[in-house]
Parts: C-alpha cells; sequence; structure tokens
C-alpha cells in the first residue's frame, strides 16, 4: 500500500480541515507562547488557548522512532520485515529525517492490510507510547482546554493512542510538520509516566513482544531466536517424558523459574486428607495468565491435576503433560464435564475465560461455585522479558512456544487457604455470584490486582473485533 508523507497540498488541505474545527485567531499568530516555567501562576489563561503539540518532540520521553516502527513490522508483517528494517538501521541512521521516515514507513507498510495496521494502532502500539509518556510533557497537555496533536508517524499509528488514552479530539499525522509552542526541555532529565497517571487504564494489549524494540534490543532478539527454538523444544519434551520430580529440577536449570508461596505446603497437606476422606476432588480456582497455568499449578502441588479449559487448540491439548479436558461455554454441558472430572480427582479452572497480561481479573464466571465446597483460591503471576505467551488476534497454538521462547519465562504461584465452608453455596448459602467475587477478591488482594467488572467478550472486541467465540 502507498502512503503519502508530506506535501504542500497535504499540509494546506489539512490547516483547511483545522480551521473549519478550531479558531487559530491568536492562537497561533500571537506570541503568547506559554513554557513549563509560568504554567502553574497562568493556568486560568490557559485554558482559553489552544495547544498545538508535537507528540514526538513534547510527549515522548525517547527520542528515537525506530522502536514503534520495529512493532508494526514485527507485530504486522512477522520476522523477516522485523528482520529486513534492522537489517537497514545503518543506513537509516545516516540519512536525513525525510527519508529516514519513508524508509521505515516503506518496510514496514508495504504489503500489509490496512485493517492489520489500524489494529496494531489499537492494540499494540498504545501500551508502548504511554510507557515512553514523559510526565513533565503529560503534566503540560493537561493545563490546555483545546489540544490538537501533530505527530510525524502516520496518522494510523498514533490515532488510537491519542483519542482514546489522551483525549486528543484533533489530530494531524505527517503532513504537518510540526508548531513547537513549548520550550524544548532536555527529555534525559524527564520521568516517565507513573501508571497511576495514565489518562486511561492499561487493561487489555496485544502484540507478541514484550520489550520495548531499540536497534540493539531487537538485533538481540534475532540473534537469540535460534538458541531459543532449541530451549523451547527441550522445555516442552521434557515434562512429557519425565515425572515431575525429576523434571522440575531440570527446568529450573534450563531458565524455567517459578516460585511458590510459603503457605502452600500446608495447603496441598489438607487438599490430600480431604479427598481421602471424601469421592469429590477439589476445584482450584486461578487467575488466568496463559495457557500453562494448570501446569504449574500441577508443579506447586506435586501430583498431577485435570486442567478445565475454553478455547484450547488440539496441538496444545496433545504436548500438555497433563491431562485436558475442553470446556464449550455451554452451561448444562460444562457442569456435566465438571462434576465427571471431580469424582476422578482434583481440577483446575480459570474462570475468567481469557487472560489478561495486566494486573487487573476480569469477571469470574460463576459455574465452579455450583460444583463443590471444596474450592482452593490460586493467585497466579507471570514475567516475560521477550515475548508474551498470550494472543487475542494471533495463533493461540503458538502462545505457550512463545512463552517458553523467552530466556528466563518466571511463574509465581500462591495457592491460598482454603475458602470458608460459610463462603460457599453448599455450607454457607452464598450464591455463585457472590461465591465468584469473593474469590476474585481474594486473588486480587494476593497478589495487588484491581478487581473489573470486564468480560472476554470485552476484551476480544476491543483488541480483535469479535467476541472470541
Amino acid at each position: 500500500m502507498g502512503t503519502c508523507l508530506g506535501s504542500k497540498s497535504c499540509f494546506l488541505d489539512i490547516c483547511k480541515k483545522l480551521r473549519n474545527t478550531i479558531d487559530f485567531s491568536q492562537k497561533i499568530e500571537s506570541p503568547k507562547v506559554h513554557v513549563y516555567t509560568c504554567l502553574s501562576s497562568r493556568l486560568e489563561e490557559l485554558l482559553n488557548h489552544t495547544l498545538v503539540f508535537n507528540m514526538e518532540e513534547t510527549l515522548l520521553k525517547s527520542s528515537s522512532w525506530f522502536p514503534f516502527f520495529m512493532l508494526v513490522a514485527f507485530e504486522g508483517g512477522g520476522l523477516l520485515r522485523a528482520f529486513l528494517l534492522l537489517v537497514l538501521y545503518p543506513l537509516i541512521c545516516v540519512v536525513g529525517e525525510e527519508w529516514k521516515l519513508n524508509i521505515m514507513v516503506f518496510v514496514c507498510f508495504v504489503g500489509v492490510k490496512r485493517s492489520a495496521l489500524k489494529t496494531i494502532g489499537r492494540t499494540v502500539l498504545p501500551k508502548f507510547f504511554l510507557e515512553d509518556v514523559g510526565y513533565q510533557g503529560f503534566e503540560v497537555l493537561t493545563r490546555f482546554r483545546i489540544r490538537v496533536g501533530v505527530s510525524n508517524f502516520p496518522r494510523v499509528m498514533v490515532e488510537a493512542f491519542l483519542q482514546e488514552y489522551l483525549g486528543i479530539g484533533t489530530i494531524v499525522g505527517r503532513e504537518i510538520k510540526g508548531f513547537y509552542l513549548v520550550r524544548k526541555v532536555e527529555k534525559e532529565k524527564w520521568n516517565y509516566l507513573p501508571r497511576d497517571k495514565y489518562p486511561k487504564p492499561l487493561i487489555f494489549h496485544d502484540g507478541r513482544l514484550a520489550f520495548f524494540p531499540t536497534p540493539m534490543a531487537s538485533l538481540a532478539m534475532l540473534i537469540w531466536l535460534p538458541f531459543g527454538a532449541i530451549l523451547c523444544i527441550t522445555r516442552i519434551i521434557i515434562p512429557i517424558f519425565l515425572p515431575f520430580k525429576i523434571s522440575l529440577p531440570i527446568l529450573a536449570f534450563l531458565g524455567t523459574s517459578g516460585l511458590t508461596s510459603k503457605n502452600c505446603s500446608q495447603t496441598i497437606l489438607n487438599s490430600s486428607t480431604n479427598q481421602n476422606r471424601n469421592s469429590k476432588g477439589k476445584i482450584y480456582v486461578c487467575n488466568h495468565k496463559t495457557l500453562l497455568d494448570p501446569i504449574y499449578i500441577s508443579y506447586a502441588c506435586e501430583v498431577p491435576l485435570t486442567a478445565l479449559a475454553y478455547s484450547i487448540s488440539r496441538f496444545s491439548q496433545v504436548l500438555a503433560p497433563i491431562k485436558t479436558v475442553i470446556l464449550t461455554r455451554d452451561k448444562e454441558k460444562d457442569a456435566k464435564v465438571m462434576q465427571k472430572m471431580l469424582s476422578k480427582g482434583s481440577v483446575v479452572v480459570c474462570p475468567e475465560g481469557t487472560t489478561c497480561r495486566e494486573r487487573y481479573l476480569l469477571r469470574f464466571s460463576p459455574l465452579f461455585a455450583e460444583m463443590t465446597d471444596d474450592i482452593v483460591p490460586v493467585a497466579l503471576e507471570v514475567k516475560v522479558s521477550m515475548f508474551y505467551g498470550t494472543t487475542a488476534s494471533g495463533i493461540k497454538a503458538l502462545d505457550p512456544i512463545f512463552f517458553l521462547l523467552n530466556p528466563y519465562p518466571y511463574y509465581y504461584v500462591a495457592i491460598l487457604e482454603n475458602l470458608p465452608k460459610s463462603h460457599t453455596c453448599g455450607s454457607g448459602g452464598m450464591s455463585n455470584i457472590d461465591v465468584a467475587n469473593y474469590v476474585q477478591a481474594e486473588i486480587a488482594k494476593s497478589l495487588g490486582y484491581t478487581c473489573t467488572v470486564l468480560t472476554r467478550k470485552d476484551k476480544y472486541m476491543m483488541l480483535a473485533g469479535n467476541t472470541g467465540d
């Protein structure tokens, strides 16, 4: 596909559009330029002015465009396109700004569907833009009532970020060179915008890359991939053919580390004792981080559990070292499956129904609360350095592979106290929804997460434009 990177005719067209939206009289032509040093004393006056700001120069802390284009290249075109962009990086460094932008846009955009670019601009880039926002620049932005965002990036890359997260109504792409209405600040002295200052909470985002792909970081990724592929295959094979007690130390040696909470052993002891007395097993209820959640919980308990999972691929089911049963999202059918599996032993279920990367918990489906009163909440935390092991718009069968491609994938497993009988449906007389909300709150409290009422459908509608079915 082609793209217009800037011409006088484009510039005049944009100016005409802006005049229809904003009264530029005095705002741009007058010498009343407000700088950082006078903002605190003239807040009321600033509210009546229009701020036309360049996103890269006055908002982002990073001075390089390359990482953001690398995200587009990798997520939109794959590994080959990302490799080509990295190979051209030395050339990009020595040419002028106009040529630099043209080269990166050509490599990243040509042949990629516009719908795919819009998806990347809406689901992948906002996370990295937010994490690169300078706090000082953001404070200046909030002082003005009318704000016009100007960017050197193509509009498709920045539109969703500026509109949805910063509330910028008027956005101008590469056609305008930019206005500098504020004094340039030494960016190395800036602080990154804290998460609690984000104008809109960052709950959902997509894409495989978990790092900011600077040239050196991108090169390190490409060098790592051959070794990572061998390591990934080894990490998959070992737990399939070796018992837990043998595979665990080997996997730890291979960099697949994890930590189990100190209360776990007592919980496991209670679990095994109660299971000998009762015919039914327990339900381990966890928040959902990756497809490997049930496996790590089994490792923590040192016994193979049965995983009850939604929307898992046949490929992942075959590779799983524990028994995996697929749920259908049909309440009656799933209830029968759960009861059948519980009659044979303990099971693991993720009632969120989908993964959430950030420190939030989605609404818990209450079906598990109706199955038994023996409920054990499990809090999970995952850390990756290179690739995310989840996706909403990509190929789900590759999720565990991407997770295991990380040099040091890390899992934190905290098996909490058994649910009190007073907080169950049977013995306590609570509704299934109240039980689900209580378990959600207990897991959130353990991890320091925030509970939400968002659902799997909310996530997929935002990231993939469908309901995830």
